[in-house]
């Protein structure tokens, strides 16, 4: 009887997988039932609705039993539920899983995965929970890391990365520009406004400019529920992927993050995302790519963010030069910085201003003196490129 059951499940899978095409173990993906706050159906729902597209992996629920066809790991509380839920994938029972109200360690931040309402474009937000840093620049830098990594392991061989501008975007572009010149490759976007440049606007939100978009955890949290719920007011995430998988340096468990607003299609989604990683093998593509930015120099440049830097000091004042007529912008340069960055300009002879241009902070020169200015200020360590009009 056994030798008959076992020879129709084998022609059974024959048959699943001649109409797949999938050949091989199928991908198992676990989803924790508890904590929604549209309750256990919600979430059972939006596995049933991953199940009808499930023709390369399988779905196991853990949490209490209810009335479903799809395998359940039974578990009656939430602190139970995560327990089991890291057993199943310390034991490699279950390849990845989708759960809510999850604490990371620090070192570890969640990239999500959203469609652009201007153009219908997916993008990555890096990232959207937990914390990769306790300093917030070193954090997008390491987020930056971890977006291009998910995109890799969905079958991105080369995602385009920005940078949001906020405070600390000019130093985290310093940061990537030095780690893409030290072998590491970088695909910077181009923002689709006129005056381009790798830091992002909110159009370029809008539109998903870039695959990668690197952001603050708190700023990628808001705008993933922006993206997820603003058809509906905020009290049921309908769109999208949810917050995605939780990435850092040697982590080696494959947890995607839910919120507990999400709904039922977001759900589905993010099973199909969090089958799609196991299937990419995201944590041997982490161990890759990590390993690639360290041999850039990856931990020399995240140190210099939090060691302590001693600006120069003099008892000579530095002397403002004869005042010109400035035109010309140079754009760049961190807000904490640009008062030093004048500064620097009138140690080197030119006379300088600060300002806010379209795309932030500028320093406002003689056009006739751009370019001077310009490697003046490259060589200072104040920008990375050079300068345009705003």
């Amino acid at each position: 009887m056994e030798i008959k059951k076992l020879i129709g499940k084998t022609f059974l899978d024959i048959s699943e997988a001649i109409q797949s095409g999938h050949f091989g173990k199928k991908v198992k993906v676990g989803l924790t039932t508890l904590g929604s706050e549209h309750g256990v159906d919600n979430l059972v729902k939006g596995a049933e609705l991953a199940a009808k597209d499930a023709s390369d992996f399988e779905i196991v629920l853990i949490g209490p039993k209810v009335d479903t066809e799809l395998e359940i790991v039974e578990v009656n509380s939430e602190d139970e539920m995560h327990k089991k839920m890291e057993e199943l994938l310390d034991s490699k029972y279950i390849d990845s899983c989708v759960t809510m109200h999850y604490n990371f360690p620090i070192g570890v931040s969640t990239v999500g995965r959203v469609i652009t309402p201007a153009r219908g474009k997916e993008m990555f937000l890096a990232t959207t929970t937990g914390t990769a840093s306790a300093h917030r620049t070193e954090a997008m830098v390491k987020n930056a890391l971890y977006g291009i990594i998910t995109a890799k392991a969905m079958g991105n061989p080369n995602p385009t990365v920005g940078i949001l501008n906020l405070d600390g975007a000019r130093q985290v572009e310093r940061a990537l520009r030095e780690l893409d010149s030290n072998g590491y490759k970088v695909n910077f976007a181009e923002s689709m406004r006129s005056d381009g440049g790798a830091v992002m606007r909110g159009n370029d939100l809008l539109a998903g400019t870039a695959d990668v978009m690197v952001t603050d955890t708190l700023t990628g949290n808001i705008m993933m529920k922006v993206f997820s719920s603003y058809t509906t007011g905020g009290s049921y995430e309908a769109m999208g992927y949810g917050y995605g998988p939780g990435i850092g340096i040697d982590y080696e468990r494959a947890i995607l993050i839910l919120s507990r607003a999400s709904g039922s299609p977001v759900v589905a989604n993010a099973i199909k995302y969090a089958a799609k990683l196991a299937m990419g093998n995201v944590i041997e593509v982490s161990k890759r790519e990590v390993k690639a930015a360290r041999d850039a120099k990856l931990d020399e440049i995240l140190a210099s963010f939090t060691k302590e830097t001693k600006k120069e000091s003099s008892d000579e004042e530095v002397k403002m030069p004869e005042k010109e007529v400035v035109t010309g912008s140079i754009s760049g340069i961190d807000i904490m910085d640009l008062e030093d960055a004048v500064q620097a300009l009138w140690k080197a002879g030119i006379y300088a201003e600060s300002g806010m241009g379209c795309t932030g902070p500028i320093v406002l020169v003689n056009e006739g003196k751009m370019v001077e200015a310009t490697e003046a200020l490259a060589k200072a360590g104040f920008i990375a490129g050079s300068g345009s009009p705003c």
